[in-house]
């Protein structure tokens, strides 16, 4: 069902809902407007379902802040799109919401740079990615190399600071994380037996749906400073891991929606949309869900630097030393406390907010002080996966990021089709022969209908999505990657 709102430019690639909009039915008070990224290519499509409708119904939330905003990869979500980003002011009765974080809590990208040249590994390809395959549990309902129950509440406290003290993850590996590989005020206690359960044995696996290990190269670079801060130059293997908190991160949603289900009316707050579940930020409810998501947070932090030790150690058995160390790691499922000035007065004071991100990606501009020192100077990277048969980009973060959309930009290519519609059209097992019989691409999936449901086709155009963000404002082309090889769940 297409989205007939009112939409209004304001920006070369920023596009405006006026907050005197009522919504479909007439009933909607929205606080702030919605704004959303788009180049005039993106921006029909993005009216092609109703998630502009979920940018107008986010701004009526208590509390919020500047603009519901939305990246130019939206789509239809839970409650909040995926693909956007809202901030709440606790001193203005603000809220936390679940759906503007989603069931997998801090799913996110750690991209691993390697001394490794696509020359060295073409001949070796599909070797390659049958170790990587071998070597990485994927596929629904995998199994991880699992944790001791008496470990996990170190791994949800302390996240990837564990993950050091058990030799897994380097101390500069650690720098090159999102806050440092851990979200503060992890309260494991507010963390269900049925999240532990599912968390023991799930820790250190890739999951399924969208998460993958992806084999990549450097084709093209286009800032030669961000690159040479970044550690990467052209023909360069690269390998990017996607996944997040797996069943464990479901399963505290899953919780805490629940539990919030009723607050929301029991603080005098009328919902529009019952997913848009809430409660003031100061409240128990609120407290006990961000203490319960930021464990999760941290246990993803954990899977990841797993993954990515398996992933190394195969490279390694395979060429030697591979050369394997981390240029980035972000979240893009996540809620959590930034210190921002209110977009478009960018000399304002900073206001301690509770900076919602679902499906998008924080993105520091140069000078941030909570980026590492060798990246400051270039800002900080942003990791934007594509689809397996085109091409993913390494961006670097731009000063009006954090002017105008919180420290934020897109996370992706953001879906075109349903999983269901991607089914119906593609045929898995012909898609991989096709990707590697025009393309040269190795895809390893644990079931056909996975790569169908992942096919090129069913994701928007990424580069268009980039160019977006560039028009906007919010983060500058460092490299383009192009896929080698696929690991898919």
């Amino acid at each position: 069902m297409p989205w007939e709102g009112p939409l209004r430019q304001v920006g070369e690639a920023t596009y405006e809902i006026p907050s005197d909009y009522r919504g479909q039915n007439g009933d909607l008070e929205m606080n702030v407007p919605g704004r959303i990224v788009a180049s005039p290519t993106l921006l029909e499509h993005i009216a092609d379902d109703l998630a502009p409708e979920q940018v107008a119904n986010v701004a009526s939330l208590p509390g919020i802040v500047g603009a519901s905003l939305a990246m130019p990869d939206i789509h239809w979500g839970y409650g909040f799109p995926i693909g956007g980003v809202a901030a709440f002011d606790p001193d203005a009765d603000g809220v936390v919401s679940p759906g503007g974080v989603g069931f997998d809590i801090n799913c996110g990208v750690r991209l691993l740079r390697t001394g490794l040249s696509v020359d060295d590994v073409r001949p070796r390809l599909r070797e390659t990615v049958d170790v990587l395959f071998d070597a990485v549990p994927a596929g629904l309902g995998s199994r991880g190399s699992g944790v001791q129950k008496s470990a996990l509440d170190d791994v949800m406290a302390e996240g990837a600071g564990w993950a050091v003290s058990q030799g897994i993850l380097d101390a500069r590996d650690r720098e090159a994380i999102e806050e440092h590989g851990r979200i503060e005020g992890a309260e494991p206690e507010h963390v269900s037996e049925r999240a532990r359960v599912r968390g023991q044995r799930s820790l250190g696996s890739l999951g399924s749906g969208n998460h993958f290990l992806e084999v990549q190269y450097v084709d093209e670079t286009y800032d030669e400073a961000a690159c040479k801060a970044y550690g990467v130059r052209p023909g360069q293997v690269l390998v990017m891991i996607h996944t997040g908190s797996r069943g464990l991160g479901h399963q505290v949603c899953q919780d805490h929606v629940q539990a919030l289900q009723g607050s929301a009316a029991k603080h005098g707050i009328d919902l529009v949309d019952r997913q848009l579940a809430c409660a003031p930020l100061h409240s128990r409810e609120a407290q006990e869900y961000l203490g319960a998501m930021a464990a999760a947070a941290n246990f993803a932090f954990v899977n990841r630097s797993i993954l990515a030790a398996r992933a190394r150690d195969a490279l390694d058995r395979l060429y030697g030393d591979a050369e394997v160390g981390t240029v980035y790691d972000v979240c893009h499922n996540i809620a959590k406390f930034e210190d921002h000035t209110l977009p478009g007065a960018p000399k304002g004071p900073k206001r301690r907010l509770c900076v919602h991100r679902k499906g998008a990606t924080r993105a520091y501009g140069p000078g941030h002080p909570d980026l590492p020192e060798r990246y400051r100077d270039a800002g900080q990277p942003v990791l934007v996966p594509g689809d397996m048969g085109r091409m993913s980009f390494l961006l670097a973060a731009s000063a009006g990021a954090q002017q105008e959309t919180f420290g934020s930009c897109c996370h992706g290519a953001g879906r075109r089709l349903s999983r269901n519609a991607a089914k119906r059209m593609f045929d898995g097992q012909e898609l991989i022969q096709k990707l590697w019989d025009e393309s040269g691409i190795v895809v390893r999936a644990t079931a056909s209908n996975v790569a169908a449901e992942e096919a090129p086709g069913a994701y928007k155009d990424v580069s268009e999505v980039v160019e977006s963000v560039e028009l906007a404002g919010l983060a500058r082309k460092a490299a383009r990657l192009r896929p080698l090889g696929v690991v898919k769940g």
